[in-house]
């Protein structure tokens, strides 16, 4: 049953009381509510996953092009730019490297044992910020049959992980999600040992380390994760009496302090050249003199994944993920700057890039905010909106603030929507921690955080505009306007619930 509360008086109007008045055909909500249709998110949408696009990987022009759009429909209407010096961008700055794979290896010592591996020979680099200096930490081994969930459970901060997976089987379906748990943990480094024989190990080391990509924020990023050839490093596993195949075989997860070995990451980069980003940013200012200099966030990310080379179609479109959501950040940010609707409160509508990076563009946004970070009372994210179910939406961090009693209440309200926002269906995938709302939350800023599931077009060529349910989208795209009016309205802003707060902000565990 969905939660009940009284609302409290703002002016002499409530701010439910607002909400039932907006049932009423005749009002400006409802009025503002109607400008989002089914056509205008099906085309815009078509506009933002084109093939023209080229998969808006960060950078490329794709991006840039997508950024522009944005901000083009934010000055139409009449919104504020809320970027730098006056413009409707924050750029960040991202770094164009190569590693010097011969000046770069891996140290395991157990005792007198010393296991090295180079990774122009016997390791590769697959992702992550490289460090300005070697990396080493106490050990953690993590393997078995591991979860999300499971990992997140474990004390992985300020280690080093050796993960252990079974490259010698097919991985299991969660291990991009295990994988990601893992980096988000705060982990120096992570080391994967690889479990196939020399000679196709050594096929996959490249002799010339790729060109890539890095966010230049002067502050940790997620750590470097390299693989290496256990074969290399086996003295001093076994020196430590590390027994892999029972890892590899356990049916529960693995987590174990390996305390008498002590593993050195030492990669050498060099700098190609530096480029920057783009956020887009548009704000509606609040009409309530005590309240306007306080702000709700509404987010998406605008990136996707780009081009993957050698087919056919070689455009990821991104669609769903998160055209999508950057649709309705624009289709808000229009029903907002309606005329008789204009909030007490300021809305910032924030479109980033880098998501799909490592959440670079919102980690920045939230390192060197435009606006105060401490008068931003919530974020509402979205990505991946406009798939699956008809008449459900994940609305994921409901039990972690009393939003999730505002949307419950607001969701009530509009009964001919006919969507529900729903609990997370999948809390062992730990979504929370996964999309640009987490950056928000880490820094103490109440979310939510909407989001229809993955599908097997997800991050594939075959996200294509054609299969985002526009009708859906938009009634969903309602009830997020009248939540967000409820809360730009409230007298009161968001509280976490003390337990979340102590866990998510306070900590730093995650």
């Amino acid at each position: 049953m969905l939660a009940a509360a009284a609302a409290a008086t703002l002016g002499g109007i409530t701010p439910l009381a607002a909400q039932t008045t907006s049932r009423s055909a005749a009002s400006p909500l409802a009025a503002a509510a109607a400008s989002i249709t089914t056509e205008d998110v099906s085309r815009r949408v078509g506009v933002i996953a084109d093939d023209s696009m080229m998969g808006r990987d960060t950078p490329s022009r794709g991006l840039e092009l997508t950024a522009k759009y944005v901000a083009d429909q934010f000055r139409r209407f009449g919104l504020k730019p809320g970027g730098d010096q006056g413009t409707w961008f924050q750029r960040y700055p991202i770094t164009r490297r190569r590693l010097d794979l011969a000046r770069s290896r891996l140290v395991f010592q157990t005792g007198g044992t010393i296991s090295t591996a180079r990774l122009d020979q016997t390791a590769r680099f697959l992702q992550g910020a490289v460090p300005d200096r070697p990396v080493s930490g106490p050990a953690i081994l993590v393997g078995g049959a591991l979860t999300p969930d499971g990992v997140g459970r474990m004390t992985l901060r300020d280690r080093v992980v050796l993960y252990v997976p079974d490259y010698r089987h097919p991985l299991p379906e969660n291990a991009t999600q295990v994988a990601r748990a893992i980096r988000v943990a705060g982990p120096r480094a992570i080391v994967a040992l690889s479990n196939l024989d020399s000679a196709a190990f050594a096929a996959r080391v490249p002799r010339t380390a790729p060109e890539r990509y890095g966010l230049d924020l002067g502050a940790a990023g997620y750590p470097a994760t390299v693989e290496v050839s256990e074969s290399a490093i086996g003295p001093a596993l076994r020196a430590a009496g590390v027994d892999l195949a029972q890892v590899r075989g356990a049916a529960g997860p693995v987590g174990r302090d390996l305390p008498g070995l002590t593993i050195r990451v030492e990669l050498r980069d060099s700098v190609l050249s530096r480029l920057t980003a783009p956020n887009t940013i548009g704000i509606l200012e609040g009409s309530d003199p005590a309240l306007r200099n306080e702000y709700l966030v509404y987010s998406a990310h605008m990136d996707h994944i780009g081009i993957t080379p050698g087919r056919p179609d070689s455009i990821n479109n991104g669609a769903d993920d998160d055209g999508s959501g950057t649709v309705g950040v624009v289709e808000l940010a229009e029903a907002f700057s309606r005329p008789g609707v204009r909030p007490a409160r300021s809305v910032l509508f924030i479109t980033v890039s880098g998501e799909e990076k490592g959440l670079w563009g919102s980690r920045y946004f939230t390192e060197h905010p435009t606006v105060p970070l401490d008068r931003v009372v919530a974020d509402i994210n979205m990505d991946m909106i406009g798939r699956n179910w008809r008449d459900t939406i994940v609305a994921i961090g409901k039990e972690h603030s009393d939003l999730g009693a505002t949307l419950e209440r607001v969701n009530a309200a509009h009964p001919e929507l006919h969507m529900t926002a729903i609990d997370d269906r999948w809390p062992e995938e730990r979504f929370y921690f996964r999309s640009d709302h987490y950056n928000f939350a880490r820094k103490g800023v109440p979310i939510l955080f909407f989001f229809n599931g993955v599908h097997p077009d997800y991050h594939q060529v075959t996200d294509s505009p054609d299969k985002i349910d526009g009708e859906k989208e938009s009634r969903i795209l309602k009830l997020l306007f009248y939540l967000g009016q409820e809360i730009t309205n409230a007298p009161q802003r968001p509280q976490w619930k003390p337990e979340s707060r102590a866990e998510i902000v306070e900590s730093g565990e995650r």
